[in-house]
């Protein structure tokens, strides 16, 4: 930035000057335009006219002393202009026709050409003078009281620290103990000098003084023009930029005027940003004429003793302003969005309510349950498109506040800090819900995906309780004996005053709470709907992933068995008890058991005990299902297996003592007894 040019600018706005009451009157603004045009080109010519003999070689022609002497020339025709302009002035400003504060302009910036010509010539003595005078009455304008507008107040704040150098310099060339106190010595030297070298400028200062007073009585119009003070940590903000002012006025008059619509304001933040930036890359590359300590500004002295919040700071808080409004505005879509969704939703449901009337208690007590409004904004009824909007909503809003975590003014606030890292595990957290979300819709069906998800969001939970415990300490320790289940607060949910932070994204102990009781139900009821839809086994993905390749897959997988069919295989069916006790052929049973004598009929007797009652079985069980059922199950097994083979009486009857006992207990067993028996129909089932 060319601050000449700047200043240039400046006085052409500045120098508003009344029509003149003759017509005859020759004087007129374009007429001292034209003087400081003069004065500026041949200064500017003398600059170049010195840089070249700087770097002229010595047998180059023209020589570096003739530059030198060409330069000087021209830096007497600017000093010359400027006398002129400055006289003008003042025959202006007696006539009442030039307004206090231009003259005072054009006396500084006479002043100030007329010190560094001095100190060009190595007069360091008067150049001393001339400048102390300059950044005297430069004071005198940038005191927020006396300047009508910030933008002046901010023009002669960057005057003042760019001859603050030149001072110095001075100074340090005279010899003086405290050359680097630049703010004591424009006390002692220039305040004492200042009346003999500006006639009357106490009368002018004092003229200029009640202008601004006047002014400033008409503040509906003026309140556009002052900046209202910046705070942050309770410490002001002093913004010594002229560009940077213009844009932070327009900040201030879109947050006045911030309705829900949120454009205008981000619009000139995005402005502001980009000068801010501009202006600490150019401090940080050293293109700009300005010391780099006094850019973005502690005060009108801090050219003497140095500052801690430059311009790398204002950008930086500029920057996190900027995020919490885009924070802000991401959060309002969503709050929409979600609106929106649950009014649709109920009108659905009441005119399904309305077509549909309930049959019973039961149908009514479902439509009237409770939901709380975590779950209204993430339930199977909200449209997926919604939900997909919201997850893109919450993926802006973690990359502002993880930009944000980065910044040096959140980075040296522990609280600031822990409060960002809370709203930042709090957002993934709700972004794994709503992905969970889309993960179980009945399009996709992934509930192993989502159940992950949940338990992700659960761990998030706990981060975000983390946080907020030490972000909270510092606002509850003040409070005595406090309340362990009180709602504690952190300096972004409510923060104090004059701490530059605005309440963006609220966040409390209650909503984590709450959200960590609808993930316990949402993980349920996914757990509920995977073993509905296919029992809980794994899932079942088609090849090319189209909807009627997984339904042929899920259809033609092996379903689980049911118990009626395995139960056979571990509990015993005693046909002959259940006809029995059926009031079935009892008797045939009796008369088999008898007959013991014959092993001829043995064997036929077995045989009819093994069919006949199956089919006595079949015939009195008809009238249950169930029962006819495992009576046709039974039936079939026992004409697949084969029959018990009979133990032959040669064999039986073996040799030894040992198993006499064993062949009378097979003499003496019936068709129903014997080893058929102790096997308990099991023996040559396949």
């Amino acid at each position: 930035m060319n601050n000449v040019q700047l200043m240039v600018c400046d006085i052409m706005i500045m120098l508003v000057i009344e029509k003149p009451t003759k017509k005859n009157e020759p004087t007129q603004d374009g007429h001292l335009q034209l003087l400081l045009f003069e004065s500026e080109r041949a200064w500017s010519y003398a600059q170049d006219l010195l840089t070249l003999s700087l770097n002229q070689p010595p047998d180059a022609s023209p020589s570096a002393s003739s530059l030198r002497h060409h330069a000087t020339g021209r830096f007497r025709r600017a000093i010359h202009w400027a006398t002129q302009l400055l006289s003008t002035c003042q025959s202006l400003y007696t006539s009442s026709r030039l307004s206090a504060l231009s003259l005072l302009e054009a006396t500084i910036y006479t002043l100030i050409l007329n010190g560094r010509f001095l100190r060009f010539r190595d007069d360091f003595d008067s150049a001393l003078v001339q400048l102390s005078v300059a950044r005297s009455l430069l004071d005198e304008l940038a005191d927020p009281l006396n300047a009508p507008t910030s933008r002046d107040q901010a023009l002669a704040s960057v005057f003042a620290d760019e001859i603050g150098a030149e001072i110095r310099y001075c100074a340090h060339e005279l010899g003086m103990e405290r050359a680097w106190d630049v703010d004591s010595i424009v006390k002692d030297v220039g305040k004492k000098e200042r009346a003999k070298l500006v006639d009357g400028v106490e009368e002018i200062l004092k003229k200029y003084k009640e202008q601004v007073t006047e002014s400033k009585g008409g503040h509906h119009q003026k309140e556009q023009r002052i900046l209202e003070p910046l705070m942050w940590e309770g410490e002001p903000i002093p913004v010594r930029n002229p560009e940077l002012v213009d844009v932070l006025l327009k900040v201030q008059q879109a947050e006045k005027k911030l309705d829900g619509a949120y454009d205008a304001i981000l619009s000139a933040l995005s402005d502001a940003e980009d000068v801010a930036r501009r202006l600490a890359e150019s401090q940080g590359s050293g293109g700009s004429g300005i010391p780099a300590s006094n850019v973005g500004g502690a005060g009108p002295g801090a050219s003497g003793g140095g500052t801690t919040r430059d311009v790398q700071f204002v950008h930086t808080y500029i920057v996190y302003q900027l995020l919490s409004r885009r924070i802000q505005r991401d959060l309002l879509l969503g709050s929409a969005l979600i609106s929106q969704a649950q009014v649709e939703s109920e009108s659905k449901s009441a005119s399904t309510k309305s077509k549909t009337p309930s049959t019973g208690p039961g149908a009514a007590t479902s439509q009237s349950k409770p939901t709380s409004g975590l779950k209204d904004a993430n339930s199977k009824d909200v449209h997926p498109r919604i939900l997909t909007a919201t997850l893109k909503l919450l993926d802006t809003i973690l990359q502002s506040l993880n930009q944000m975590r980065t910044l040096s003014i959140v980075d040296d606030n522990p609280d600031l800090a822990e409060a960002v890292d809370a709203r930042v595990s709090w957002t993934r957290g709700r972004r794994c819900l709503n992905l969970a979300h889309c993960y179980a819709s009945p399009p996709i069906r992934k509930y192993a995906e989502a159940l992950t998800l949940i338990q992700h969001a659960n761990l998030h939970l706990r981060e975000t309780t983390s946080h907020l415990s030490l972000a909270s300490q510092a606002s509850s320790s003040g409070q005595g004996d406090g309340d362990d289940n009180a709602d504690l607060t952190d300096l972004i949910s409510s923060p104090p005053p004059n701490s530059g932070t605005i309440p963006f994204y609220a966040l409390s102990q209650l909503e984590v709470r709450l959200l960590e009781r609808e993930l316990g139900r949402v993980g349920l009821r996914v757990k509920r709907d995977w073993f509905a839809w296919n029992g809980g086994v794994g899932q079942v993905t088609a090849a090319d992933g189209s909807e009627e390749s997984s339904k042929k897959q899920r259809t033609n997988k092996k379903k689980p068995p049911l118990f009626f069919n395995i139960a056979l295989n571990y509990v015993e069916l005693d046909m002959e008890r259940l006809e029995e006790r059926g009031g079935g052929k009892a008797t045939m049973g009796a008369g088999t058991t008898t007959n013991t004598t014959k092993s001829s009929a043995n064997t036929n007797t077995n045989t009819k005990t093994n069919t006949k009652p199956v089919e006595q079985t079949t015939t009195t069980m008809n009238t249950n299902p169930m029962k006819k059922s495992a009576a046709l199950d039974h039936e079939d097994d026992m004409q697949s297996r084969s029959g018990t083979p009979e133990p032959s009486s040669a064999s039986a009857l073996g040799s030894g003592s040992g198993n006499q006992g064993a062949a009378a207990t097979l003499r003496t067993g019936g068709a129903g007894g014997g080893l058929s028996s102790l096997l308990g129909g099991w023996w040559g089932r396949s």
